[in-house]
């Protein structure tokens, strides 16, 4: 089973390039059904707009679930100030000093885009002493919208107001040193490996050994992803970005395997399974504890499904910032998922 890097990278670059923070994601999900299609499979949404396809097994006597998430984390407009200027609250858990001079846009309920810019009320080192100094967090900070504004009435007569999304720029880069760094690699390279693989399946007429889900979900960014999901699927395994930092063995390199996170250990056997099959295929992996972290394997438990859970992915730096990560570790986590489903 070969892997295309290549296209796994521009991919995730496709899907990185459409807007979808949790609560909004139309149109990336239209893409994400375009291309399912294209490969000849169905593409089926839930009320809630996760989508599941299904890849008949040889055997359905368990499904197999591979989940992975669409929706990004973003930023919605609170209030606008009496200067024209929009106070925000966030979408997820963005590293928010990492927003200070980031571009963004502001869409309307009536789908207008205006660009403008997140910035600290104290912007300028030649007017605030603070300026250096003062905490970026949304109480703080505030986004300057690329208009002629003086007035708060002034913003309301562009159509903006409390409850508009606000899409934050991802920088999304391909380096000819084979990283992929941007905003919200968590989690769409993922999908972007979910993706692939069922190409990889159609190409080579390959049948999976249990009959298996692939099931994007849009709201893990704020905890309910995969709180529901389809009920003959026995176990799912959650592909997510993998942690890097201090205590951490993951890197930009390797699929992670994750032991426990914050909502406790994952399935003994599964993770035992993919540890030992990453072995035998001889990619390069690591098992870690994320404390701080949690997954749409987590949701889907807490939401009362009966499954076996597990969660592995591409080794991702800086998550929830600037991120990182290498095709080294879509390649592998592809081989990986593709193993799992024909063991």
């Amino acid at each position: 089973m070969l892997v295309n890097r290549d296209e796994v990278l521009n991919l995730a670059k496709e899907i990185l390039s459409i807007d979808s923070p949790s609560g909004y994601h139309y149109e990336v999900m239209s893409r994400v059904e375009e291309i399912v299609k294209d490969l000849g499979y169905k593409f089926e949404q839930i009320q809630k707009g996760c989508g599941v396809v299904t890849v008949q097994g040889k055997s359905d006597e368990k499904v197999l679930g591979l989940a992975a998430h669409v929706d990004t984390l973003g930023a919605m407009v609170r209030s606008i100030s009496s200067d024209g200027k929009l106070n925000f609250t966030i979408i997820g858990g963005p590293v928010v000093p990492t927003l200070d001079a980031e571009y963004c846009k502001i869409m309307t309920r009536d789908k207008k885009i205006y660009t403008g810019t997140f910035l600290s009320k104290s912007p300028s080192a030649h007017v605030y002493e603070d300026s250096k100094t003062r905490p970026r967090n949304p109480e703080t900070m505030e986004i300057r919208i690329d208009e002629v504004v003086k007035t708060k009435e002034d913003v309301e007569k562009l159509g903006i107001c409390p409850g508009d999304f606000v899409f934050i720029d991802t920088k999304t880069t391909i380096t000819e040193s084979g990283f992929l760094k941007s905003r919200f690699i968590d989690d769409k390279a993922s999908v972007a490996c979910l993706l692939q693989l069922l190409k990889i399946l159609k190409n080579e007429e390959v049948v999976p050994t249990y009959t298996t889900k692939f099931f994007i979900s849009v709201f893990e960014e704020v905890g309910h992803g995969a709180s529901y999901i389809p009920q003959d699927i026995t176990e799912l395994l959650a592909v997510d970005m993998g942690c890097i930092g201090e205590d951490l063995s993951c890197t930009e390199y390797d699929v992670s395997i994750c032991a426990k996170d914050s909502k406790g250990p994952y399935d003994f056997e599964m993770t035992t399974d993919l540890v030992n099959t990453a072995k035998e295929i001889g990619i390069k992996y690591a098992v870690d504890i994320y404390p701080y972290y949690g997954s749409d394997v987590g949701a889907a438990q807490a939401g009362g499904n009966n499954i076996k859970g597990a969660l592995v992915g591409p080794g991702v730096h800086a998550s929830h910032g600037m991120e990182r990560t290498h095709a080294e570790a879509l390649e592998g986590t592809i081989k990986l998922l593709y193993a799992y489903i024909m063991r």
